[in-house]
């Protein structure tokens, strides 16, 4: 069992306490709020239940005589007060077995249904100490616990900035491990935190490495502190650092807004994806930067989108699609014929022109800053796999971005603005541009194909897989070079195109 005391010196602190708690929890996880009457634990589930809901008036009455109210919150919540309950046996009557499969379990009196409550349930036990409360967190259950110490630790984080009684509320998670809340300190404009522990290793896949170190993938928050140094050198909007605590992977840092490039049903806005592929130009116009300082003794070197990282990413394709498409995995015959083409298809990218990948850009990682002007109306965020690479990758990830679907027209009009400006900016190599987008869209398709797959059966992500007939549409268009030829036919014969669909 592990626990944590905390004095709450008023009711503020427990509110606050609630609040932090909250962007802690997940559904599934039980609480127990013990404590004599007046000993601040409905105080706690009422901050608890608004922060949940990010709404300071929401209404939380108690459920002291229908024994639990429900929540369709961001996260569902079930508040439980047992202090009349009759018997244990009645917690199956007011559903608590449903509630806690689908919710977070808020309990007040859990002394009431002792030993028909989960064993491993997280607890905090309220005691009066002077003018204020005294409250022991403990829970059984280690990687609850780690959530909690977590959240408390982003709590002193934001002391040290400068701002101890901020208010944080959940912004947003990402496909990885990386999750962001909102932060208003009072007299100050809103920030944004950034929640990035450091990766765990996985298992290891070749020479020695797992799939982050051979893909090149950050690991800590060093890479997103340098390449947001670099991108606002070059005249980039990136977000601002205002604090930065590297070893624990926690970031204060300039909230650039809402909006996006896309309108409110998703679809493209031709404007903003123009200046963003203008924007792309600028970029691959300038110098090669492959270091960045970001403090004395730290820099960060820019990897490169080597040979490695391009297969360990196509084989996403057969190691997870494939398997899943056919209900069987890849011969051996398969796999073989599948990397000899990759093989050849990188060598012909040994000439490509190569510069500042920024990897995902696209529409979830580009804002619009419309009281701007010019390349400065595009934000950008989500930069920290960045790499030296082809430069058409980061052209093909816009005009066929993973999540809008692009018509052929909006698709020309990228490709001419974008080649239109680099022609403007010095020298160009059209056909060569064009072999290399198309070989660039053919390998982020095959990635996305197999990260889709990933999603759904590892992580349990499915929403991942509305994206896949688009995936595909991409990737049958960016087939139609030449030099992708035995890439298509490979494809086929795996099953993985029709014959008519890849003409």
């Amino acid at each position: 069992m592990r626990s944590v005391d905390r004095l709450l010196k008023d009711e503020a602190a427990t509110i606050e306490l609630a609040e932090d708690l909250a962007l802690a929890l997940k559904a599934g996880d039980c609480v127990g709020l013990s404590g004599d009457l007046g000993a601040g634990k409905s105080t706690f589930a009422r901050a608890f239940l608004r922060a949940m809901a990010d709404d300071a008036t929401l209404e939380v009455p108690s459920p002291t005589f229908t024994l639990v109210q429900s929540y369709e919150l961001r996260i569902p919540v079930a508040h439980f007060d047992l202090y009349r309950l009759g018997d244990a046996s009645e917690l199956d009557e007011i559903g608590f077995d449903e509630a806690l499969s689908v919710s977070i379990c808020l309990i007040e009196w859990p002394e009431k249904a002792e030993g028909a409550l989960p064993a491993d349930r997280m607890t905090l036990t309220f005691t009066h100490e002077g003018e204020g409360r005294r409250v022991q967190i403990s829970a059984p259950d280690e990687a609850v616990f780690e959530r909690i110490m977590r959240s408390l630790a982003i709590r002193a984080f934001l002391a040290d900035a400068g701002h101890p009684h901020a208010r944080r509320r959940h912004l947003s998670g990402d496909a990885s491990v990386r999750a962001y809340e909102h932060i208003h300190a009072q007299n100050a404009p809103t920030k944004i935190l950034m929640d990035a522990p450091r990766h765990r290793p996985g298992p290891i896949l070749k020479d020695g490495k797992y799939y982050q170190q051979l893909a090149h993938i950050a690991e800590d928050v060093v890479p997103f502190v340098a390449l947001s140094e670099l991108l606002r050198r070059r005249g980039c909007t990136a977000p601002a650092i205002y604090a930065r605590d590297l070893d624990q992977g926690l970031l204060l840092i300039e909230d650039l807004g809402s909006e996006g490039i896309v309108d409110a049903e998703g679809r493209p806005i031709a404007e903003r994806y123009l200046e963003g592929v203008r924007l792309l130009a600028h970029l691959h116009a300038q110098p090669t930067a492959r270091e960045v300082a970001i403090a004395e003794g730290i820099v960060h070197q820019i990897p490169d989108f080597d040979r490695t990282a391009i297969k360990i990413e196509t084989s996403l394709l057969i190691d997870w699609y494939l398997p899943w498409k056919r209900g069987a995995p890849a011969s051996e015959a398969e796999r073989r014929e599948y990397f000899a083409i990759w093989d050849r298809l990188i060598d012909i990218l040994g000439s490509a022109e190569k510069n500042l990948l920024l990897r995902d850009f696209h529409s979830p990682n580009i804002l619009w800053r419309r009281d701007l002007a010019g390349l400065d109306r595009i934000g950008l965020i989500d930069f920290q796999d960045a790499m030296i690479g082809p430069t058409a990758y980061d052209v093909a990830s816009l005009v066929q971005d993973a999540r809008v679907t692009i018509d052929p027209d909006l698709a020309a009009r990228l490709m001419a603005g974008y080649k239109c400006e680099r022609k403007a900016l010095g020298l160009f190599d059209e056909t060569a541009f064009l072999r290399d987008w198309h070989l660039m869209a053919a390998q982020r398709n095959c990635k996305l194909a197999g990260i889709w797959v990933r999603l759904m059966q590892r992580d349990g992500k499915p929403a991942y897989m509305q994206h896949m007939p688009r995936t595909f549409s991409y990737l049958q268009q960016a087939l139609g070079h030449e030099v992708l030829t035995p890439l298509r036919e490979w494809c086929i014969k795996a099953g993985i195109l029709a014959p008519e669909s890849a003409n």
